[in-house]
């Protein structure tokens, strides 16, 4: 059977003083994206050597001990695919920390770099190192409906369970091949509060289809998609709700004057329009009057030589890469390659244990210094 999940806050507050004194803590989430503008937390899964534990946020309302515990810099985090969990928990925005917890151990990470593929799932991963097959029919579970079968909590407890044994292996094989400092590089990107920051303004962003527009629609578009996640947030709606992405774009490249012309536009519903058709006008109206600005930059055409110099590059990265037995991908993808080619140095590549493994012999094959 389970364990008794964690509901009450005396019991947690006993939760975090046992789990203190670790040194790392296997972590999970399971959360609900469906109706809301951020993901709803559902359930903590946290493991240490000696204990497997489910806190259940919806019945606390608070977790500010347990929140203590996992910003507690003493305690290394250890999490598959960390990503979509340390949003979840940046969005509680707990006392002033600025992002998410650290130091983080990613696993998936963790695996790429000792030889796995960079993509490697977590139920792919305990089978490969703890020899377990994970059953994965609760995968698609409503984990906001209490109370919790017996079946959800067995499968989010194995969430943990089995990561523990995944960490244990992965640290000691990065340990041998000298890549422990690697995985800290790549860890300390996913805990950089700036991923995890909702500006309204830098909404546009999202929306890769702006650079199919004239400056003068771009500079339409970037206003609508303020204007949106504002909307969103304060409704508490996902952003394709309020108004969806296709439908933002057409508002943009038709510049729409009237309640029949946005009618229209088959990506906007008819609901949409009755309950937002004239604010959508007014905001178009005052995107108007702003001066236009590009924010998309038309994608430059690679000459025959460019495109040469990166078929070379990317031959020289994958055969580094596989004599290190790791991803090519994850060493250099190809856009990396392209931007390196076009001139850009503020690349990834170029940066920490990359730099040092290919980086610095690339720019010297583009005849730059490497200093």
């Amino acid at each position: 059977m389970p364990e008794p999940v964690i509901t009450d806050a005396a019991a947690l507050r006993a939760l975090c003083l046992r789990l203190a004194p670790a040194p790392w803590i296997a972590l999970d989430t399971e959360f609900m994206r469906v109706n809301t503008y951020r993901a709803r937390l559902c359930l903590i899964q946290l493991a240490t050597p000696e204990e497997i534990a489910c806190v259940d946020p919806l019945a606390l309302g608070d977790i500010g001990p347990l929140l203590e515990l996992l910003y507690r810099p003493t305690i290394v985090k250890v999490l598959h695919a960390a990503r979509q969990d340390l949003e979840v928990l940046a969005d509680l925005g707990y006392a002033s920390q600025p992002g998410p917890p650290e130091p983080l151990f990613d696993t998936q990470i963790a695996a790429a770099l000792s030889g796995d593929d960079d993509q490697i799932g977590y139920s792919g991963l305990v089978e490969k190192i703890a020899g377990h097959k994970l059953d994965k029919i609760e995968a698609r579970t409503d984990w906001a409906a209490r109370p919790l079968s017996a079946a959800q909590l067995r499968y989010a407890e194995d969430d943990v369970r089995y990561l523990r044994d995944v960490y244990t292996a992965l640290s000691a094989r990065l340990h041998q091949l000298g890549r422990s400092e690697w995985l800290h590089e790549e860890c300390a990107t996913l805990t950089d509060p700036a991923l995890y920051r909702n500006d309204p303004e830098q909404a546009w962003r999202r929306l890769g289809a702006g650079a199919t527009l004239a400056p003068a629609q771009q500079t339409l578009l970037v206003a609508l998609a303020t204007w949106r996640e504002r909307e969103a947030e304060r409704r508490d709606l996902p952003r394709g709700w309020v108004v969806p992405d296709a439908a933002l774009v057409e508002l943009a490249r038709r510049a729409p004057e009237t309640l029949g012309a946005l009618a229209d536009i088959a990506e906007l519903k008819p609901a949409m329009i009755r309950r937002d058709g004239e604010t959508l006008l007014q905001r178009l109206a005052a995107a108007r009057a702003l001066p236009v600005q590009r924010y998309w930059d038309p994608p430059e055409r690679l000459d025959a030589a460019q495109m040469a110099l990166i078929k070379r590059l990317t031959a020289r990265v994958q055969d580094t890469a596989r004599a290190a037995g790791i991803s090519a991908t994850l060493v250099a993808p190809r856009r990396e390659l392209t931007r390196l080619v076009r001139g850009e140095r503020e690349l990834a590549l170029l940066r920490g244990w990359r730099r040092d493994f290919i980086g610095a012999e690339l720019l010297a094959e583009l005849g730059t210094s490497p200093n």
